[in-house]
């Protein structure tokens, strides 16, 4: 999953970056609205972690233009929004929420409740709540960051996991190279290398049984 974190605090969106790429997320920054909207406008992200006092505006027009459609965001990815800021008053949590954030989470925070707090908003788009996924014996706990095939363990790379991860929330349908690269790395990823069918390639050989089918000309697909 690709996260943008909207920040201009640079020890702390270094460290929120440090943190989310460890658990195996696409992380990209920014330090203002202007690079955020830029980025949004050219990448396609599953969350967005953004604080409200910025150098060039707030997180609140943001967050609002971004649900009022004001942004030009590119696929049809439902972006969830999670702010982050110092401000803990009533008024500035409903004005967050109200303005179209999915979660709202007041500084300082412990990182393992933020990581929390993301799994929880990504999983919206997946049937059930619960923080592991199963498609038939292959499972793959997003807490724990654990994958198992037939009650085996996964020896898994992050990047394997993370393309495993977008696969098994969408299994039986068709996942575009451009659609992984987009989601399961981040801005510095080279789009004309052949990084991607690399990693699946790698992860197939350690699924077996044909669990990833080629579907050619059009991308890849997890059996259900």
């Amino acid at each position: 999953m690709r996260l943008l974190v909207v920040e201009d605090e640079e020890d702390l969106a270094e460290g929120l970056r440090v943190g989310l790429a460890r658990t195996g997320y696409a992380v990209d920054v920014a330090g203002d609205t202007a690079q955020a909207y830029e980025r949004l406008t050219v990448n396609e992200y599953d969350l967005m972690l953004l604080d409200i006092n910025l150098p060039d505006g707030d997180g609140f027009t943001l967050c609002r233009a971004l649900r009022n459609g004001e942004v030009d965001t590119p696929g049809d990815t439902d972006l969830r929004v999670l702010m982050l800021t110092a401000r803990s008053g009533l008024d500035d949590r409903v004005r967050g929420l109200d303005g179209g954030a999915d979660d709202y989470l007041v500084k300082p925070f412990h990182l393992a409740e933020l990581l929390a707090r993301v799994r929880a908003l990504l999983r919206r788009d997946i049937s059930g709540s619960t923080a592991v996924l199963t498609v038939g014996d292959l499972t793959l706990d997003t807490a724990r960051h654990t994958a198992a095939l037939a009650g085996e363990p996964l020896a898994l790379t992050p990047k394997e996991f993370g393309v495993l991860e977008y696969l098994m929330t969408r299994p039986g349908h068709v996942v575009s190279s451009e659609e992984l690269l987009e989601h399961v790395w981040d801005a510095n990823a080279d789009p004309f290398t052949q990084t991607v069918r690399v990693t699946v390639g790698t992860l197939r050989r350690k699924l077996g049984d044909g669990r990833i089918e080629t579907v050619v000309g059009r991308g890849y697909r997890l059996s259900a």
